[in-house]
């Protein structure tokens, strides 16, 4: 092999690996992001639930609501 082939490919396999570890990290980070979305989901769902428990008016129809005191 030349040696100008042969930096060139030591280069490529160099950037190679670089780009491995970068697609490798991101793929890392996704399913971390995942894994707390899927959390926050279960969080959410459950304080909608007790909301829904403690205070069932309060994502009802408007229009049922009674008015105010002051009307």
């Amino acid at each position: 092999m030349s040696s100008g082939l042969e930096e060139r490919v030591v280069e490529l396999e160099t950037r190679l690996a670089f780009q491995e570890q970068a697609v490798a990290e991101l793929s890392d980070a996704l399913a971390q992001a995942r894994l707390e979305l899927s959390r926050n989901e279960v969080l959410l769902r459950r304080a909608l639930e007790e909301l829904h428990a403690s205070r069932p008016g309060v994502t009802g129809d408007p229009a049922d609501e009674p008015p105010p005191p002051h009307y």
